[in-house]
């Protein structure tokens, strides 16, 4: 399943995860794609971190293509930043590498991410008294258990992507009240203990 053209997405291989899975790295990387192009003193001010380590992750993060220059912002020496995709997939022969950084790499990746997520949700919980009551009903923490095959989850997870893509094509990010949703799905194989 393709993406649309507006939404680029980047596929992992060895060298990139290596090349993105540092803790920074995906947070500088979450920032450029959610607040847009910024400089590395902004980054670092916004994580909490020194320009000079911010300055040297994006020097890394652009050597592997995952951010590029901004060259309709900045003057003299101010370098903006902003990235080159909006979205990062697995390719799912990195799951099969036999390379130990590799699978070192894609657990500091997996595990970045579930932080992650788990922070953006507890953001949402303390602070789903602060929007429209019409967002509270909207808003869903559900969860499912099924028995399933690897290929049946493999189908269902191709169909909620394409769900999912098909309102990414007729959004209307001017549309009264919209806001930003983060929609986050993981789906995995749990033992019987």
């Amino acid at each position: 399943m393709s993406e649309p053209e507006e939404f680029l997405s980047r596929r992992l291989d060895p060298r990139s995860l290596r090349g993105l899975a540092h803790p920074l790295r995906i947070q500088l990387l979450r920032a450029l794609r959610r607040h847009g192009p910024a400089t590395a003193s902004q980054l670092a001010e916004l994580l909490g971190e020194s320009s000079g380590a911010t300055s040297y992750h994006l020097r890394q993060l652009a050597a592997h293509g995952f951010v590029e220059d901004d060259p309709t912002r900045g003057k003299g020496r101010e370098r903006w930043w902003k990235a080159g995709q909006q979205g990062t997939s697995v390719d799912e022969s990195l799951y099969k590498n036999p390379d130990p950084e590799v699978q070192g790499a894609l657990d500091i990746y997996a595990h970045e991410i579930a932080t992650i997520h788990t922070q953006e949700l507890g953001t949402y919980i303390g602070t789903r008294h602060d929007w429209d009551e019409s967002w509270l009903g909207a808003a869903d923490m559900s969860d499912f258990t099924l028995r399933l095959p690897a290929d049946k989850l493999r189908e269902l997870d191709e169909k909620l992507h394409a769900l999912i893509n098909s309102y990414r094509d007729t959004a209307d990010p001017d549309a009264p009240g919209a806001e930003l949703v983060r929609i986050h799905l993981h789906a995995f194989p749990q033992r019987e203990n």
